[in-house]
């Protein structure tokens, strides 16, 4: 009986919805070696874990959850991973979170604080970045590189 129980608690809570604090309806365009996307996706975060669902023509097309780990389609991978295969290996494990999130980059270095947001330029042999957040929106552009993410509010 209990062996049954206990199939019964593993087998569904596998199918319990997750409880996220925050969804958002955003307009995200991405570039990089991987990706190249733009048009609607769903933020959704917990306290643990940041979702970002791509959609095109209202089928989800990739979705990237964020918590210890990164998963995509083609499976779960460290940040470290992740950067390597969808952006490029030499940034900051947590670059990706961090500008789903709109926090600094690179521990912040170079940061201006501007009306609403901050500013930042880092620049030298591997990158030249330009990363601005306000309250509506995220910009990223990696010059060197040839990556760009933006996220903006639909209702902007």
């Amino acid at each position: 009986m209990k062996y049954t129980l206990l199939i019964f608690v593993l087998f569904f809570g596998a199918c319990a919805t997750k409880n996220y604090e925050q969804t958002q309806t955003k307009i995200v365009t991405i570039k990089s070696p991987k990706i190249k996307f733009s048009d609607v996706g769903y933020l959704r975060n917990s306290d643990r874990t940041i979702e970002l669902e791509l959609f095109m023509a209202g089928k989800c097309i990739e979705k990237i959850a964020i918590n210890h780990l990164v998963c995509t389609s083609d499976g779960c991978m460290s940040k470290s991973g992740f950067n390597k295969d969808y952006l490029i290996s030499i940034y900051p494990d947590d670059t990706m979170q961090n500008m789903l999130l709109s926090h600094a980059i690179y521990d912040g270095k170079n940061l201006k604080k501007t009306d609403g947001g901050f500013e930042q330029q880092i620049r030298d042999e591997n990158v030249d970045i330009f990363y601005k957040v306000d309250l509506n929106t995220v910009q990223f552009r990696d010059k060197k590189n040839d990556i760009i993410f933006k996220m903006r509010d639909t209702d902007e």
